[in-house]
């Protein structure tokens, strides 16, 4: 039950950074540069708040257990040093700062379901390909599944009356493949939330200079900037907390799975919070799509298995 809740609150999160994102761009309460400077700085202060509650409970736990262990011994207590935090890459920082930026300026062109199945679907696909190209193999199955994505993709930007625009397609594409990057990047952590801060705070540099470039372009309101500030520090960081949390009770290929709801609820949330329709062609390009990813999970759980 614990593990159904963090995974029902992390999928909610990550639908809510989408629906956030496009209820303020989409209705020009704020600038994509600025939303993404917002949403990495609140992120940032988040997690630093996260992380030292974390080592105080680890610090504590520990001293408590040592001092237990003393009474019972002649050497005494000696106090708890805690070890050197793991602090990210500077490499993992840029693919997420790349991510955030291309997602903000997707979301002035995408719809709320479009951008979220098209990040998720290429966030997939990129890890489907980075495990090919470290040596994986991919069975028929799995290949097969890749080609009924890919299929979904071709339907999705079809020319017609509700195709995406191309500029967003690529930015949310792009955003996509650097989530995709810094996921598989993230996992070789033995601590996430440790790697995670560090990696929000590596971001600062490229926020600063973003924002030096764009700040007379920048438009803010009040309101632009609390919707930032949920995305950053409470959709973003603490999602990813809880995310993390439920991982250590699901399986990978329920891991993966369980993501492909994300576009569903972004969709709804599309309809409810910021008016837009659900068409047709969305529809059926989701079906394919998240159809073909879950072909090439299973796959490959089938595969492995025997």
């Amino acid at each position: 039950m614990k593990t159904l809740v963090y995974t029902l609150l992390a999928l909610l999160a990550f639908a809510g950074n989408s629906i956030l994102c496009r209820v303020a761009l989409g209705n020009d309460l704020i600038d994509p540069a600025s939303f993404t400077a917002i949403r990495l700085l609140s992120g940032v202060v988040v997690l630093i708040v996260i992380l030292q509650l974390a080592n105080w409970r680890q610090v504590n736990s520990t001293d408590e257990e040592k001092l237990r262990s003393s009474r019972h011994s002649t050497a005494g207590f000696k106090s708890y040093h805690p070890q050197a935090l793991s602090k990210g890459s500077w490499k993992a920082a840029l693919m997420l700062f790349i991510y955030a930026i291309t997602f903000s300026y997707a979301y002035t062109s995408l719809d709320t379901g479009t951008g979220a199945l098209i990040l998720f679907g290429t966030v997939q696909m990129t890890m489907i390909v980075g495990g090919a190209m470290s040596g994986q193999k991919l069975h028929f199955a799995e290949w097969f599944g890749v080609m009924i994505a890919f299929a979904g993709f071709v339907y999705l930007v079809m020319p017609g009356a509700s195709a995406p625009s191309i500029s967003g397609f690529v930015l949310m594409a792009a955003s996509g493949v650097a989530w995709g990057l810094y996921t598989l990047e993230g996992k070789r952590s033995r601590e996430p939330i440790s790697d995670t801060s560090f990696n929000f705070i590596r971001t600062l540099p490229l926020v600063f200079i973003l924002s030096m470039a764009t700040i007379s372009f920048s438009t803010i309101t009040p309101t632009g900037v609390l919707l930032a500030i949920i995305s950053g520090g409470l959709a973003s960081a603490v999602g990813y907390v809880i995310w993390y949390t439920a991982l250590a009770g699901l399986s990978g290929i329920q891991a993966g799975v369980v993501q492909l709801l994300v576009p569903v609820i972004a969709a709804v949330g599309g309809v409810i919070f910021a008016d837009e329709v659900f068409t047709l062609s969305l529809a059926i390009s989701s079906l394919v799509i998240l159809s073909g990813i879950m072909t090439v999970l299973l796959g490959k759980y089938y595969f492995n298995k025997r």
